[in-house]
């Protein structure tokens, strides 16, 4: 007996002792308490369609669009729009980033112009809360390639191996004589800096290979701790225990009729409630937006189905190319109230109500004959500094808010600050010309009002008949 009780407890703490192991290899996840999903994706081309957008569903099948269905996110940098968002969550939950594609095709560039001269930057935005979000800025990836000619479709995923994150895209360049798209990695911590670029991906020959999305297995689901799905002609599998190691062919989804000549942008997502995840597929063919396929086990080819078309329901807006991102109860509750659909309005004049508040070039003014619309469009938001007041949020530059600044009028990008939150929020009050309108007050010096003089929009007293005239206003959809 005592033989064997020594034996047991070396058995348990050599378990305990590979158990702690385990936990000191790898960074604490976010909270395991989940809720529903978060997509991010684009719509379609144009300056309009390409910029970030985001949908939700409760159970990954049946998806409705945020914020209406108006995009949550434009990119004022670079080419101004962008393809391809990837949604990144840090391990201890605690910051997010959005990368992005800086594409904008028919609205300045030709699919010929991006892949032999495109740009070598991806967009990155940045946040604590997925709620905030930092403005957009620059990564060059592709720059530090030899002949490397543009960057697309970046993904990233936290390697416990290297304690950062494997940040991947697809660039078209030279290599051994061959022009093609290949997928070369870096290694980052914040999407600042990177390591020199390397291969990752090459398919023989001149085969290209644009579009790759890896996803982690848990154990005793097929052979594999990874499995990556790829559109080199083909949706192509591929397992590995090791994300920066060696990967294994597994097939392609050729069997249920769906090739790399009629979908792309393969994005996954894990079931929550089941041992199941869908690879949901962009028919950027028929322009049809995404297809889900269905499988228990990502590493078995065979496995994959394409559910019934009234299982699933993909929403208003065409979904393309993104990434989804499971969110606990505290995310989904920012993001809900954050993105939650509410009415563009416009602001129209009382006294010139041929003229209505709109941005032009981030100033303010009233105008009639607007073009194009979105510019006199706004989201009335909670206030920023006061949730009973209100802030107004700009349809065409989300994240971009009227704020008064040394009394003039600006539309100026959220930092987050108290200050900006004081200087961009109102108080709604009845119309000081007419008590069926609405007139606002500044909520950081509640005597003064918005008001218009000589067609420019400014903060003011307000003592005359004409005064208050120019600062009341019809709010109108």
């Amino acid at each position: 007996m005592p033989a064997v009780l020594t034996r047991l407890s070396a058995t348990l703490v050599a378990a305990c002792l590979l158990i702690a192991a385990h936990v000191l290899a790898t960074p604490q996840r976010a909270s395991a308490a989940t809720s529903g999903y978060l997509m991010t994706h684009f719509i379609g081309e144009g300056s309009e369609g390409q910029q970030i957008y985001f949908s939700h569903s409760t159970d990954g099948v049946h998806w409705s669009d945020l914020n209406g269905g108006g995009m949550t996110l434009r990119s004022t940098v670079g080419t101004r729009g962008v393809r391809d968002p990837a949604l990144v969550r840090s391990p201890d939950g605690g910051r997010y980033w959005i990368i992005a594609t800086d594409l904008c095709i028919d609205c300045g560039q030709s699919w010929s112009d991006s892949q032999s001269n495109g740009s070598r930057n991806l967009v990155v935005w940045e946040s604590t809360d997925l709620v905030t979000w930092s403005a957009p800025r620059l990564l060059n990836v592709a720059g530090a390639i030899p002949d490397g000619r543009n960057a697309w479709a970046p993904e990233a995923i936290w390697n416990p191996e290297t304690n950062d994150y494997v940040l991947y895209w697809a660039t078209n360049a030279t290599r051994n004589g061959v022009l093609k798209h290949r997928i070369y990695s870096a290694r980052t911590t914040d999407f600042r800096a990177i390591t020199t670029p390397q291969v990752y991906i090459d398919r023989p020959g001149t085969q290209s290979i644009i579009d790759t999305q890896i996803v982690e297995v848990p154990p005793g689901t097929g052979g594999y701790r990874y499995v990556r799905a790829s559109r080199d002609g083909q949706i192509t599998l591929e397992g590995s225990n090791s994300i920066l190691g060696q990967w294994t062919g597994l097939g392609n989804l050729s069997g249920i009729g769906l090739t790399g000549s009629q979908v792309e942008g393969p994005m996954w997502m894990r079931f929550k409630d089941r041992g199941e995840w869908a690879l949901y597929l962009d028919q950027y063919a028929t322009g049809r937006g995404y297809l889900p396929t269905h499988t228990t086990d990502p590493s078995g080819p065979a496995s994959y189905r394409i559910p019934a078309a009234g299982s699933y329901d993909m929403g208003g807006v065409r979904k393309r190319h993104g990434s989804i991102l499971d969110l606990t109860a505290a995310e989904e509750s920012r993001v809900q109230a954050r993105w939650a659909p509410k009415p563009a309005s416009r602001l129209q004049s009382l006294n010139y109500p041929d003229r209505y508040v709109r941005h032009a070039d981030f100033d303010v003014r009233i105008d009639a004959g607007i073009s194009p619309a979105q510019d006199a469009q706004f989201r009335l938001r909670p206030g920023l500094a006061d949730s009973g007041a209100v802030s107004f949020e700009s349809v065409n530059y989300p994240g971009y808010f009227l704020r008064h600044v040394d009394r003039d009028f600006r539309l100026s990008y959220n930092d987050g600050t108290t200050a900006f939150g004081r200087s961009a929020t109102f108080r709604q009050v009845a119309g000081l010309a007419d008590p069926a309108q609405a007139s606002f007050r500044a909520h950081d010096s509640p005597d003064l009002y918005i008001r218009h003089y000589a067609f420019q929009l400014r903060l003011d007293t307000v003592t005359t008949a004409t005064g208050r005239s120019d600062a009341t206003f019809r709010i109108t959809s």
